[in-house]
């Protein structure tokens, strides 16, 4: 089985969930470890998956974006409550390409590309005052015109090396099915739960 193709299956039924019960099925624990050892976790969102990996983005200058830069590896986990599954990720990090950040950053709403100039991500705010200011000056600086990506905002694609499929089954004696990549190929084993 290619664990690849089988997450995007996955990933489809989860988005067929009705939104009441599964309001973002794209939604993503993302864990790093900083330069210092110290590791942090926080909820991110997939915004594409394919045969290189899981991409996401993000201020290249915040917390998560200076892990990455000191220690180019994460972890990902997937839980899909209404399924009863849990998809677990890891895998080293790179950058994506400067055509696939642009290319994603015209699709984002206005808002949003204008608060990625905006906003200096995971740095001290003294007060809300001042978002509400550097978002003006954006959008003065941007009006009338298309919002350009800021050179400090990209995206991130982990490459897996480990993929991990948890399915709920009575009595705790849940179903783990661990694929990790040798060279070109996977590699399936079975895990006690």
């Amino acid at each position: 089985m290619d664990p690849l193709a089988h997450f995007r299956t996955l990933l489809a039924a989860a988005q067929a969930v009705d939104r009441t019960l599964l309001p973002e099925p794209t939604a993503m624990t993302l864990a790093t470890v900083g330069a210092d050892g110290q590791p942090s976790a926080r909820l991110v969102l997939l915004k594409a998956v394919d045969e290189r990996g899981f991409v996401f983005y993000t201020n290249l200058r915040s917390r998560k974006g200076r892990d990455l830069a000191a220690n180019p590896r994460a972890a990902l986990t997937f839980h899909w409550q209404p399924l009863e599954v849990q998809v677990r990720v890891e895998g080293t990090v790179e950058q994506v390409s400067d055509r696939e950040a642009d290319e994603y950053f015209a699709t984002r709403e206005r808002g949003s590309q204008i608060g990625a100039w905006a906003s200096d991500q995971s740095e001290t705010l003294a007060r809300d005052a001042d978002l509400d200011a550097r978002v003006a000056d954006a959008e003065r600086r941007f009006a009338g015109r298309d919002v350009p990506r800021p050179p400090h905002w990209s995206g991130y694609r982990v490459i897996p090396a480990r993929v991990e499929f948890w399915r709920n089954r009575p009595s705790r004696l849940h179903e783990r099915r661990l694929f990790e990549r040798h060279g070109g190929e996977w590699r399936e084993r079975l895990l006690f739960p």
